[in-house]
C-alpha cells in the first residue's frame, strides 16, 4: 500500500477522477512536450459520458491554455472506464500518442509506465495488520507512523486545516450551484435554522449534515477540497471529525490520529478493491468514505482494534451495491445528500461496534472483497455513466 499522501490530496472539484486527474495528466503532458502546440484528446467511457458535468474539458483547457485542443468522445468497453488518449502534435506533425488512466482519488497511471508512487506498507490486509499490531503491542496510529515519512504528522495537520477550510467556505456561501439543475446551496441553512424544540440528537444530525453539505457544495462548485478518498466523497470524513471536535473538544493531535487510522482503512480499500465510482459504483466512493469516517470516529474515542474494524465493516457492508448515478453528470444529486447520510451512518456504525463487536461474523477484509466483486458485477449503467438510476428517471420525468 502507498503513503497516505497518495490518498489525501488537496485539489479542486468537482471530481477527483474526472477533474483533478485529467488536469494532472494535462499538466504532465505540457511538461513532457514543451514544443507541442496542438492536442487531440479522446475521452473514453465514463469520462465521455459525464465529463461535461464534471468540467473535464475545462480542467484540461486550463492546463493547456493557449494551445489548440480538440476533444473526441468515445465508448470502448475494452478500455479502462476512465481513459484519456492524448495525441500530441507540433503543428501537423504527430509527436506521440499516450494513454492515461484515471484510477480514482486524482491518481493517474500512464500506459506502459511504472507507477511512481511506491508501496511503503508491508501488509495489505487488515487481518495481517491487526496481527502485527497485537504482536508488537502498538496502536493502529503507531503502525501508520512506523511506515510513513517523518513528516506525516505535519502533512495530516495540513490536510485537516484544508478540510476545515472547505467546511468554513461552504457554510458561509449561499446561491445556486453551477449547471442546469439549479441546486440551491443548503449548508448555511442547515447550520443556522434551529428547530424550536431541538433534541440533542437532532442537533447532532443537523450539524454533521451541514458540515458534509458544506464540503460537497464547495466541491460541486469547483472549490478546494480534500480527497477522502475522492472529491465526490470528500464531505463525510470532515463532517464527522469537525462535529466531534466541536462537541467533545478533541485536540488537533487527536484528530490527526483519527485521520491516520481512517486513511489506513481507505488505503486498504484502494489497494484491494477500488475507490473509483466508474469502476465499482458509489459504494467505492461514499461507501469507502463512510468506512474511513467510522474508523476515525472509533479512534477518537479510543475503541479497541476489533471495534475499529467492526465500525469500518458495518459502514461498508451497508453501502454494498450503492450505484453511482449523478444526474446530468453533476456531483450534486444524489452526491451531496449522500455524503451527509454517510457521515451520520458512520457515527451509528461506531455506536453499534462499541456494543456488539464481540458478536460480529464479517471481517473488514471480507467486506472489501465483497464490495469489489459487487462492483465488477454491477451493470455499467450504474457506474458513473448517468445512463441509469436517478440519472435516467430524473430526465425521463422531465423535472
Amino acid at each position: 500500500m502507498k503513503s497516505l499522501k497518495s490518498l489525501y490530496r488537496v485539489g479542486y472539484g468537482p471530481s477527483s477522477s474526472h477533474t483533478m486527474a485529467p488536469s494532472n495528466a494535462s499538466k504532465e503532458m505540457r511538461l513532457r512536450y514543451k514544443n507541442a502546440n496542438k492536442y487531440v484528446i479522446t475521452l473514453y467511457n465514463s469520462l465521455a459520458l459525464t465529463g461535461d458535468g464534471h468540467f473535464t474539458d475545462k480542467a484540461i483547457l486550463k492546463e493547456l491554455d493557449g494551445l489548440d485542443v480538440k476533444f473526441i468522445k468515445e465508448l470502448d468497453e475494452t478500455k479502462h472506464p476512465n481513459t484519456l488518449l492524448f495525441e500530441i502534435y507540433q503543428n501537423d506533425k504527430l509527436l506521440n500518442k499516450q494513454e492515461v488512466y484515471s484510477v480514482g482519488g486524482g491518481k493517474i497511471i500512464f500506459e506502459n509506465e511504472e507507477d511512481t508512487d511506491l508501496s511503503i506498507y508491508p501488509h495489505h490486509r487488515f487481518d495481517d495488520i491487526k496481527k502485527f499490531v497485537k504482536e508488537n503491542n502498538i496502536t493502529l496510529y503507531e503502525y501508520v507512523l512506523m511506515h510513513e515519512d517523518k513528516d506525516i504528522k505535519d502533512y495530516l495537520k495540513y490536510i485537516w486545516s484544508k478540510m476545515k477550510e472547505s467546511i468554513n467556505n461552504g457554510i458561509k456561501t449561499e446561491g445556486i450551484l453551477p449547471g442546469n439543475l439549479n441546486v440551491v446551496r443548503k449548508a448555511k441553512t442547515l447550520t443556522k435554522q434551529k428547530l424550536k424544540y431541538e433534541a440533542p440528537e437532532i442537533k447532532e444530525n443537523r450539524l454533521i449534515s451541514a458540515y458534509a453539505f458544506a464540503v460537497n457544495e464547495e466541491n460541486a462548485a469547483g472549490g478546494m477540497v480534500v480527497t477522502a478518498p475522492t472529491c465526490g466523497a470528500s464531505g463525510t470524513m470532515p463532517a464527522v471529525l469537525k462535529y466531534m471536535q466541536d462537541r467533545y473538544k478533541f485536540s488537533d493531535d487527536k484528530i490527526i490520529e483519527a485521520l491516520a487510522v481512517g486513511g489506513l482503512i481507505g488505503n486498504l480499500i484502494k489497494h484491494n478493491a477500488s475507490i473509483s465510482g466508474a469502476v465499482a459504483g458509489c459504494q467505492a466512493e461514499v461507501g469507502s468514505a463512510c468506512s474511513m469516517a467510522a474508523a476515525a470516529h472509533a479512534t477518537l474515542f479510543n475503541l479497541s482494534i476489533e471495534q475499529v474494524e467492526y465500525a469500518a465493516e458495518i459502514a461498508m457492508e451497508h453501502h454494498l451495491g450503492l450505484t453511482c448515478d449523478p444526474i446530468n453528470g453533476f456531483v450534486q444529486i444524489p452526491c451531496i445528500e449522500r455524503n451527509a447520510v454517510a457521515a451520520l451512518r458512520a457515527v451509528d456504525a461506531c455506536g453499534l461496534a462499541f456494543i456488539l463487536s464481540d458478536t460480529r461474523k464479517i471481517s473488514f477484509d471480507m467486506v472489501i472483497d465483497t464490495m469489489y466483486q459487487t462492483g465488477l458485477d454491477m451493470n455499467d449503467k450504474y457506474k458513473e455513466t448517468s445512463k441509469g438510476g436517478l440519472a435516467k428517471f430524473y430526465n425521463k420525468n422531465c423535472w
